[in-house]
């Protein structure tokens, strides 16, 4: 679809939906949040981190980078180290408007919004879904503040907001005859434009989100759960970074539209939720993995040549690199938790900041 259709479809829907927040927390959701702050020790430990940070950043001064370049980088390259540094950025971010909410001092609402707009006047999207997954804390905190936000500043992330999800659409990367179109890059893809079109109520988006999680499922994923990722780097690495990004809109589009994409099958009976059960017992334990033995993408023999951690090939698996496919899982499959558990060493039902989402959400 290109920019200027989708441009008009904003135009014809322009408005629809833009209070709903399913990327972030209702209303309820924060009412319901707040009772549990002042009930559960638990979620008020984990609800701390976030209030210290967030203290932290109201005397901090954001600091956006021009572009957002991860991808394709070994550890160490000046460009991948400066975005790193940018990138602490948007924890804050988000921290900042889950207090406000939560609280309603309106110092957080003014530093969220400083660092927002910082972010949406100083940064230009590259339509690289690798680089551009880093950015879910921002649009989750835009999510939450956008009605609280002066109309103007709400106005300039919008824009920026909308760049990013047509800069996605619209780049190299997504050409039909990229495998990155298709593979896990395509995955990180829709859940960012799933992400920004719920979250400025861009139904043209949000469309296109819908249309092209169906045919990654049926693309991305094999009928007996094995991804192409895993097949083309023979990691589970890579299974697991494709799944978090479609267990992510899954969560999304339920609360959107009601529609369950976690056990939804594809015409080849692919779906998440094979993929999710095939990995289960190489994150529980129960079997083992040699990673990229048999890789056939050069950049993991560059950073294994480079010597970073986990892509010396041969190197196991290991199960805490699946922990956010599990606590994501967990929305739709509560036998996932468990797992979860016994991979954490604890007993809580709250294991992460996730899991008080995942029950806030349900």
């Amino acid at each position: 679809m290109t920019t200027k259709l989708l441009a008009l479809f904003s135009l014809i829907f322009a408005g629809t939906a833009l209070q709903a927040q399913y990327v972030s927390l209702s209303q309820k959701e924060i009412s319901k949040l707040q009772q549990q702050l002042s009930a559960d020790p638990e979620v008020k430990k984990l609800y701390d981190k976030f209030q210290r940070t967030a203290a932290q950043a109201l005397t901090e001064a954001p600091q956006p980078i021009d572009t957002i370049r991860t991808e394709g980088l070994l550890q160490g390259h000046p460009k991948k180290t400066a975005t790193a540094l940018a990138l602490r950025d948007i924890p804050k971010i988000y921290a900042l408007a889950l207090v406000y909410r939560v609280n309603h001092d309106k110092q957080y609402l003014q530093q969220a919004g400083t660092f927002l707009k910082a972010w949406a006047t100083y940064n230009i999207p590259n339509g690289d879904p690798i680089d551009d997954t880093n950015l879910d804390g921002a649009i989750e905190a835009y999510d939450l503040l956008k009605e609280a936000l002066p109309p103007a500043d709400a106005a300039i992330i919008r824009k920026w907001l909308q760049q990013t999800a047509e800069a996605e659409i619209n780049g190299p990367s997504n050409r039909p005859a990229r495998s990155t179109s298709y593979n896990n890059w395509h995955s990180h893809r829709l859940k960012i434009i799933g992400e920004i079109g719920y979250a400025i109520g861009d139904t043209a988006l949000q469309t296109y989100t819908i249309e092209g999680l169906k045919k990654q499922v049926e693309r991305n994923l094999n009928a007996d759960g094995s991804s192409i990722d895993f097949q083309s780097r023979d990691a589970l690495h890579y299974h697991v970074y494709d799944l978090e990004p479609l267990l992510k809109l899954s969560i999304l589009l339920q609360r959107a539209t009601g529609v369950n994409y976690y056990t939804y099958q594809s015409p080849t009976t692919s779906s998440i939720q094979k993929s999710v059960d095939w990995v289960l017992p190489y994150v529980s334990g129960g079997k083992t993995h040699p990673e990229f033995v048999l890789s056939t993408v050069k950049f993991d023999k560059e950073r294994a040549n480079n010597h970073e951690a986990g892509y010396q090939p041969g190197t196991l698996f290991n199960p805490r690199n699946g922990l956010s496919t599990l606590l994501l899982a967990d929305y739709f499959d509560p036998n996932m938790l468990p797992a979860a558990q016994k991979l954490l060493g604890t007993d809580s039902p709250y294991p992460s900041w996730q899991s008080v989402l995942n029950a806030l959400k349900k």
